[in-house]
């Protein structure tokens, strides 16, 4: 079974065509259903969509309660969603539903998730020039070697979206996330048309939030399992600044005959480096007690044969 998932927000002027599209597409198909999240839309997208999903039995649809965004709607929609394969797109019409067996082929040679590229994208400079910037950094960040990580166009393995924790701007990072499972990872490259109706949502905001986005995700992948690692670091390297300080203000005693109290802002500070050094490694510590319990509850087996 196929399950589309397609996060809705004040798309009132492009939904009658899209489930026309969708429809022409999915009927090859012996089981499907598209799931509709609703993310607060105000435009008359909600009785639209609640209508539709009375009439037609393949057609499902989740209202938020106010707008939570689009990682939250992925998470109920993934959640929610019944098939073994599942498909991703927006509601805006710049993803062409033309492209699902094109992606689903494509992961019939033995990827878990398989993401459009939108190599001729449609859309103002003030997009392309941000997301150009943003896939580089990703790509070099997180090792996963796709061109167009926030093509809204995927279709996954249901095993890759069990692991997905989705919240805050994570969507984005979709296939770092299933990257750090060691799913395997592929793209296509796919038709992406201009937007006819309604305005984009996004903002120069979602970039800088963006980043900070993928900081968390690189240190949640690397430094999880070990984050005494990475407290260890800077509680060492406070500790080395602290005795290179220390140092100094010793061999200017010995070897010059200055007094202490000459150097008492440079011991003071050696102080503080190293207070925040035992600070950085006790907090490392109880980061590694608490990992260590989480542990326990993980499940790690994919699967047994």
């Amino acid at each position: 079974m196929i399950s589309v998932i397609i996060p809705v927000f004040n798309e009132i002027g492009s939904l009658p065509e899209l489930m026309d599209q969708l429809r022409k597409v999915l009927h090859i198909y012996k089981k499907w259903e598209i799931l509709f999240v609703d993310d607060g839309s105000t435009d008359g997208s909600t009785e639209f969509l609640n209508d539709l999903s009375r009439k037609d039995e393949n057609v499902t649809l989740i209202q938020f309660h106010r707008n939570y965004g689009k990682s939250a709607a992925l998470a109920e929609g993934f959640k929610c969603a019944k098939g073994e394969y599942l498909i991703t797109m927006d509601a805006d019409l710049q993803d062409d539903p033309a492209e699902i067996p094109n992606l689903m082929k494509k992961l019939e040679e033995g990827f878990d998730l398989v993401s459009g590229w939108k190599k001729d994208r449609k859309d103002p400079i003030s997009k392309r020039f941000p997301s150009k910037i943003f896939n580089y950094v990703t790509r070099i960040m997180t090792g996963v070697k796709i061109h167009d990580f926030n093509c809204g166009l995927k279709i996954y393995r249901k095993a890759v979206i069990k692991t997905l924790d989705l919240y805050g701007g994570r969507h984005r990072y979709i296939p770092a996330l299933a990257g750090h499972y060691k799913f395997r990872i592929s793209e296509i490259q796919v038709n992406h048309r201009s937007r006819i109706h309604g305005v984009t949502k996004y903002g120069g905001s979602r970039l800088f939030h963006g980043f900070f986005d993928l900081i968390s995700i690189i240190f949640m992948n690397r430094y999880t399992q070990q984050p005494l690692h990475l407290f260890g670091f800077f509680g060492l390297f406070c500790g080395l600044a602290s005795l290179t300080v220390e140092l100094y203000v010793i061999g200017k005693k010995i070897f010059f005959g200055h007094s202490f109290y000459e150097h008492l802002a440079l011991m003071l500070f050696g102080a503080m480096f190293f207070i925040l050094g035992l600070w950085f490694f006790s907090i490392g510590l109880i980061a590694e007690m608490i990992t260590r319990g989480a542990q326990e509850k993980e499940s790690r087996v994919k699967q047994i044969i």
